[in-house]
């Protein structure tokens, strides 16, 4: 799958990779900054993507739309959407500059707003990635997990560099009867959760 990253994705990609190292080294405040995945952790949610069920592919926490463009791979693959949400509107305009540059527009669908206000009109869900502002989390998951279909997955971002603030979250997600889940250590640490 990552042997077909086009020309435009690749170079896109890159761009973003770029602002991020600087981003976090440069003094950006906390909110402007990138705040996107390794690219190693990019490509595990392309594979988990790829064999993922049927369903709404969704991702909550777009900013500049690098994490989309993995999970975009694994859509095109099979002829699926995904759709993604973000609430600051100049991380907005940045995913889609995003994914105009990259080709994406017939795959990636951006939804700016508020996710907890538009998650309630998806039914079906078979892959979620979570990654917003971790207070968002617990809220999130609830609606999430509920709307899973059998085999659907969930990932959640951060679940080792922010463990000490998402305990609480984790350890709901990780008692969940619904759901086998555990944290890959990859990344910043992944919380995965299979709907039984």
């Amino acid at each position: 799958m990552f042997h077909t990253i086009r020309p435009s994705m690749k170079a896109r990609m890159e761009y973003l990779e770029a602002i991020d190292r600087r981003d976090r080294t440069d003094g950006t405040p906390r909110m402007r900054r990138l705040r996107q995945i390794t690219p190693e952790t990019g490509q595990f949610l392309a594979i988990l993507a790829a064999g993922a069920p049927e369903g709404a592919y969704l991702e909550i926490g777009t900013s500049a739309g690098y994490s989309a463009l993995w999970i975009s791979l694994a859509c095109e693959t099979l002829g699926r959407t995904l759709t993604t949400f973000e609430i600051l509107q100049e991380k907005a305009e940045l995913a889609r500059e995003t994914f105009r540059l990259a080709e994406v527009g017939k795959t990636v669908a951006l939804v700016e707003g508020d996710a907890l206000k538009h998650i309630s009109r998806y039914r079906g869900v078979s892959f979620c990635f979570l990654d917003t502002e971790k207070e968002l989390y617990t809220p999130l998951y609830e609606e999430i997990v509920s709307k899973l279909v059998s085999g659907g997955l969930l990932v959640a971002d951060n679940a080792i560099d922010h463990r000490e603030e998402l305990a609480p979250f984790l350890e709901r997600a990780l008692a969940d009867e619904r759901l086998d889940s555990l944290i890959v250590p990859i990344g910043k640490g992944e919380l995965l959760c299979r709907k039984i």
